[in-house]
């Protein structure tokens, strides 16, 4: 006697029937060994993302996985590959940053951040932005006189700001380089500082120094001091003065006061462009409600021709547990704020 009745599939069947293939290709082996990163840690982050299989066939790449993920993991690569014969270092962060963003359908947003350098270093290593926040901001300075620049560190805010400045020095769309910082102490005593006020300065201002170096060389860029081609100053010494043709850098301006922020906007000139930059997180004055940046925000929002830029934490460049550092510290803050005002509420109550 035949049995009737309906049959139900295994969960194995079912995951087996929905699963779908996809043979990637690139043009040499070269080139896939490029995209799966060393020992396969770039590989392992696309699988462990998409939950696919990648298996190298040597004529082809196999993929294997439900429908979607097999597509944004093709993608992923597909940007992977285009970095690598740009030219562009594929690191761990830079794929974590790629696969993020594929998984949020903004794959063609990270393609254009392949397009043509904005500089070169010395050594001759192309300077391109590597997050579409990046590229949003560099078009920003392109596009207008005055661009704010805020975000958490290792986003690439002052070393980028740096890099189009030597672009237009170099393109003779300015004359002449500025750059500057407030002298204000990172929650530390320094003490006295031997040597004249420069050498007092310079620790502060560091960071410029080591960017102008990387894309002109300390020879070039001291025989641009001595020309005052390129000028490196504490920001109190803007005071009083008009800066025509000039791209002026204000940097670390959450240290700035409401009354420094605006001596320094008033400076600007003929055929000037100016960036500021800062991280509203890191504010090291006595008073961090003070901060001539945070009320710049405010009052110039709606200003033609300045542009606000604020950039995440996927933005960071740096090593990927400063990402996971500021995500963490993010989520604190909102928690001790979250519990205050309950506490508020509950003693109000």
């Amino acid at each position: 006697m035949q049995a009737w009745g309906k049959q139900f599939m295994t969960k194995e069947q079912i995951e087996k029937k929905h699963m779908a293939e996809l043979i990637w290709n690139a043009a040499n082996p070269d080139e896939i060994a490029a995209v799966f990163g060393s020992y396969d840690s770039n590989l392992n982050l696309i699988q462990k993302k998409f939950q696919v299989v990648i298996v190298n066939r040597g004529t082809g790449v196999k993929i294997t996985g439900p429908e979607e993920n097999i597509r944004k993991a093709a993608e992923a690569m597909d940007v992977l590959l285009e970095n690598t014969r740009k030219g562009t270092g594929i690191n761990e962060q830079g794929v974590r940053y790629v696969v993020s963003m594929v998984a949020d359908n903004a794959a063609e947003e990270v393609k254009t951040l392949t397009a043509d350098a904005v500089s070169v270093t010395l050594s001759g290593k192309p300077i391109r932005p590597r997050t579409v926040g990046q590229k949003k901001y560099l078009d920003a300075i392109a596009a207008n006189t005055i661009v704010l620049g805020i975000g958490p560190a290792g986003t690439g805010k002052t070393y980028l700001a740096v890099a189009m400045a030597v672009k237009a020095l170099k393109s003779h769309e300015i004359s002449r380089i500025i750059l500057t910082r407030p002298a204000v102490e990172a929650g530390e005593k320094l003490g006295f500082l031997p040597g004249d006020l420069q050498d007092k300065v310079d620790p502060y201002l560091r960071p410029l120094y080591d960017a102008l170096f990387e894309m002109l060389g300390s020879e070039a860029v001291e025989r641009d001091l001595e020309k005052n081609i390129i000028e490196i100053a504490p920001l109190a010494y803007m005071r009083g003065r008009t800066l025509d043709h000039a791209f002026i850098i204000l940097d670390e301006a959450q240290n700035t006061t409401s009354e420094q922020i605006k001596m320094f906007l008033t400076r600007l000139g003929e055929g000037s462009k100016m960036v500021i930059t800062g991280d509203i997180t890191q504010i090291d004055l006595p008073d961090p409600r003070r901060s001539g940046l945070i009320e710049a925000m405010r009052v110039l929002r709606t200003v033609d021709d300045i542009v606000i830029h604020t950039f995440s934490e996927k933005d960071v460049v740096r090593h990927r547990l400063v990402q996971d550092i500021i995500t963490a510290y993010a989520n604190y803050e909102h928690k001790n704020i979250q519990n205050h005002h309950e506490r508020k509420r509950s003693k109000n109550g």
